[in-house]
């Protein structure tokens, strides 16, 4: 079984980079929609890792099962968290998805979960990010296969890690998993997709 986890950070000043292009009450609707479409994108049976109570509520309505953060400090501990209820749950691999995908759809994260189901264990499976070097989406068979390693230039230090354990890496490369909005430039790019 693979766990599929999305990491949601709180609503409240969320986006805080897009600042000089965006007020934060369109920062704050941004983080909810992009939010609320990859809970959608995860599917039925996937987990939330929620910071704030406001989240864990969206994705008890959307359905989903959430994890509320006691005190939240970032993208890696929210992963953590996440693969240790993998484990509990025992499940032989994890999806991390990132909660900021104005174009995923499930039908990307479906091609990806059965992607990784066809490696042999141990592997892990990144779907890069556009620009700075990030990661989107990740998927560790078995859950800890690697060091969480999320923010800038993540990419290549999950690959690194990989390597340095014998663990087999691939890139999963779709458009739809690709794009983040962090910065302003990021929304240019989701414009110009249109």
């Amino acid at each position: 079984m693979t766990l599929v986890v999305v990491l949601v950070k709180g609503f409240e000043g969320a986006k805080t980079r897009l600042g000089p292009a965006v007020g934060a009450g369109r920062r704050r609707a941004l983080a909810r929609r992009y939010a609320a479409r990859a809970m959608r994108a995860a599917g039925e049976g996937s987990l939330v890792v929620a910071s704030s109570a406001e989240v864990a509520a969206m994705a008890t309505q959307l359905g989903l099962e959430a994890i509320l953060e006691a005190a939240p400090a970032g993208q890696n501990p929210a992963a953590r968290r996440g693969i240790e209820e993998a484990l509990r749950r025992g499940a032989g691999s994890v999806l991390l998805l990132s909660s900021d995908l104005p174009l995923v759809r499930r039908v990307v994260v479906k091609a990806m979960l059965e992607r990784g189901a066809r490696l042999e264990t141990p592997a892990v499976l990144a779907a890069p990010a556009t620009g700075r070097g990030g990661t989107n989406a990740l998927f560790l068979k078995p859950p800890g296969a690697v060091g969480l390693h999320f923010g800038d230039n993540s990419l290549a230090a999950f690959e690194a890690d990989a390597r340095s354990r014998g663990v087999r890496f691939e890139l999963f490369e779709a458009p739809e998993l690709a794009l983040d909005v962090d910065e302003p430039d990021d929304l240019e790019r989701l414009t110009a997709v249109g």
